[in-house]
């Protein structure tokens, strides 16, 4: 049911005429008032409707870009090509068919991200690209659902870049989701075929689909060559952590604590490699001869690095770039609305067959 300017007042305990007051900013209301109003406008998810609104008469021009980090090159590379993409668009819009596009940085918190859906939501988004993995909690996954389906019921084109879609929900228009546990398999099936045994990996944060399923696919591998062991092996060899240096740094002297004879590394992305390597190096350990190391995304620093960083590289300029098309409607969705992208193996220099003995 649409919710009325009506009801935001009865929620607020003041009149329409007041709630007008507070939206349009046109008239002094007092700052307790004002808090009432917008926090039943939250509450309610009263989105600003008719021509007389300065919001409603804007909004065919905006697109947002949701990422997690927008320092990390993951996120940053993608929203570019989006935003790229974006810019570029043709059309009759107020300012010569031009959308703005706006990087919403969420610093991985569900709360900031439901927070800008809803700014966007009231802005009238021409589209929404959502990038990167998805929080895996009942709860946010509920109010993500119920959020996206009342954006696209408002006209919005929703994409996912380098995330899965929502299940149960058909509020997505297209869905680009990266093959994370392929990926993840083929990098320690690599290692395997390279003759290591003992394989350590540092894994991004728990709650988080793309460490899942880059983890799932690595003990796949593992499992296939009967290595896994059981399920306390499997968690002595792990160590969960953020994406980023400081955590591979960490995570690897804890591993290595664990098990001082290891072979090799695998870490959650390209970054977290870097903390690792530097904390074997730290530990007077030889990259490759003592220890091999993996990252995973073939982020532009991964060949440059010392030794050049084995790693599996995603396609990240070119899924941003189609996933900007999609949310302007210049390319057809996928069939079914959902594309698996492919990720490929970079064999360099930081793995090599273990050391004897």
């Amino acid at each position: 049911m649409t919710v009325t300017l009506a009801d935001v007042a009865a929620r607020a305990r003041v009149s329409p005429a007041t709630v007008s007051r507070v939206l349009n900013g046109n008239y002094p209301v007092a700052v307790s008032t004002r808090e009432r109003v917008l926090r039943a406008v939250d509450e309610l998810d009263y989105v600003l409707n008719g021509p007389a609104s300065s919001l409603a008469a804007a909004t065919s021009d905006l697109v947002g870009i949701l990422v997690n980090d927008i320092a990390d090159p993951f996120f940053g590379i993608m929203a570019g090509a989006a935003q790229t993409e974006i810019g570029g668009q043709e059309g009759t819009g107020r300012a010569g068919g031009e959308k703005l596009a706006v990087v919403c940085n969420t610093g991985g918190s569900p709360e900031r991200e439901l927070t800008y859906l809803t700014l966007l939501q009231r802005q009238r988004a021409a589209a929404v690209v959502l990038t990167g993995g998805a929080l895996e909690d009942p709860g946010h996954t509920a109010a993500m659902t119920a959020k996206l389906a009342r954006l696209a019921d408002a006209g919005t084109r929703i994409v996912l870049c380098g995330r899965p879609p929502l299940p149960g929900s058909d509020a997505v228009a297209a869905a680009l989701a990266f093959d994370n546990r392929g990926g993840g398999r083929r990098l320690t099936e690599h290692l395997i075929t390279l003759g290591h045994r003992r394989i350590g990996y540092v894994a991004g944060p728990v709650e988080r689909t793309t460490t899942r399923h880059r983890l799932e696919g690595h003990r796949t591998a593992m499992a296939a060559a009967g290595l896994c062991g059981d399920a306390a092996e499997r968690e002595r060899l792990t160590v969960h952590g953020p994406y980023d240096r400081r955590s591979g740094y960490d995570a690897t002297l804890e591993l290595l604590r664990r098990k001082p004879d290891l072979t090799a590394i695998v870490a959650a992305n390209d970054t977290v490699a870097l903390g690792a390597c530097a904390a074997l190096r730290d530990q007077g350990l030889r990259i490759p001869q003592d220890i091999s190391v993996a990252g995973f995304d073939d982020l532009p620093f991964s060949v440059d690095a010392v030794p050049a960083l084995t790693t599996v590289r995603l396609p990240l300029f070119a899924a941003g770039a189609r996933a900007g098309r999609l949310a302007m409607g210049k390319e057809a969705p996928p069939p079914g609305g959902i594309a698996t992208i492919a990720a490929e193996l970079m064999a360099r220099d930081s793995t090599a067959p273990p050391r004897e003995g």
